[in-house]
């Protein structure tokens, strides 16, 4: 009696959308852009007001207005 070499299972890798970490990976990109797309929508949804330039000072506001501007001046 000859004795025939028992059949071995053929290793086979799964298919790839089976694999955990290929779903990781993937996701972090699309995190992103769903992401940016709530964002471009609430930036075209609720903007921003503009601001209306300051109002002229008063010349109570002048020495005020001058000591800001000169402690914000950097020295020579």
């Amino acid at each position: 009696m000859e004795s025939t070499p028992a059949a071995t299972p053929q290793a086979t890798s799964p298919e790839w959308w089976r694999l955990p970490i290929v779903w990781m990976v993937l996701s972090g990109p699309a995190i992103v852009v769903v992401a940016s797309f709530v964002t471009l929508f609430l930036a075209i949804r609720y903007p921003d007001p503009v601001l209306q330039p300051p109002v002229a000072a008063t010349a109570a506001q002048l020495p005020a207005i001058q000591a800001r501007n000169h402690a914000a001046t950097p020295r020579p």
